[in-house]
């Protein structure tokens, strides 16, 4: 069981990029999958969750408007496609996955390897 992410890496501000999480050992249309990021010395923040039995999603209000997170059941993936970056932006970001819950960070069960984001001009 485990998570294979991909598409981090460097933009100027205003750039775009995608993350991606290939789940792997279990199927993401059981799960809250979300997106989390972390800066040295602070702690985890939570960014964005999609409820696969109800579609619902929650975005942080640092986020919204320009983040947007979404499933694939065909590709078992989960993505974050992040448009008009910030360099606030800049981060570790990981990909999770709830069997229960997925409101608090402690309720997900799977963890990717985590990706560094960096806005920077």
């Amino acid at each position: 069981v485990y998570f294979v992410e991909s598409g981090g890496g460097s933009v100027q501000p205003g750039g775009s990029l995608r993350l991606s999480c290939v789940a792997s050992g279990f199927d993401l249309d059981d799960f809250t999958v979300g997106w989390f990021r972390q800066v040295p010395g602070k702690e985890r923040e939570g960014v964005s969750c999609f409820d696969s039995s109800d579609h619902s999603t929650y975005y942080a209000d640092s986020v919204k408007g320009r983040f947007t997170i979404s499933n694939d059941t065909t590709k078992n993936t989960m993505y974050l496609q992040m448009n008009s970056l910030k360099p606030e932006d800049t981060a570790v970001y990981s990909c999770a996955a709830a069997r229960i819950g997925g409101t608090r960070e402690a309720e997900y069960d799977y963890w990717g390897q985590g990706t560094q984001v960096t806005v920077s001009s």
